[in-house]
Formats: structure tokens, sequence, C-alpha cells
């Protein structure tokens, strides 16, 4: 993955954290956080290599 979608992740993630609530986050929003930063770490683990990573 490019640098550009590591960026878009990371935009994605700041957007998610700007419109936390500040008590009781809905599920929903724990789960898009949760696949997001998953999706972080592939990208630049895929960055760093130059290619993606496995899925075991």
């Amino acid at each position: 993955m490019s640098t550009d979608r590591i960026k878009e992740i990371e935009d994605e993630i700041a957007d998610l954290k700007a419109r936390w609530p500040a008590h009781s986050a809905p599920p929903s929003m724990w789960q898009k956080l949760e696949e997001l930063e998953h999706e972080l770490e592939k990208a630049k683990a895929a960055n760093v290599k130059g290619h993606p990573p496995r899925d075991y």
C-alpha cells in the first residue's frame, strides 16, 4: 500500500476520534476504530517491506 493510503487511514481514524462521544461510545464506533487500526498496521507493514503482509 502506498503512503497515500496510510494517510487516508490516519485521517479516517482522526475523524472517528473527533466524533467520539465523551461517554458511552457505541460498539459500532469501537469496531470501526479497531478495523481502521488493523488496516493501518497492515498498510505500514506493507509499505516497509514493499509487499502486503500475509493474513494467517
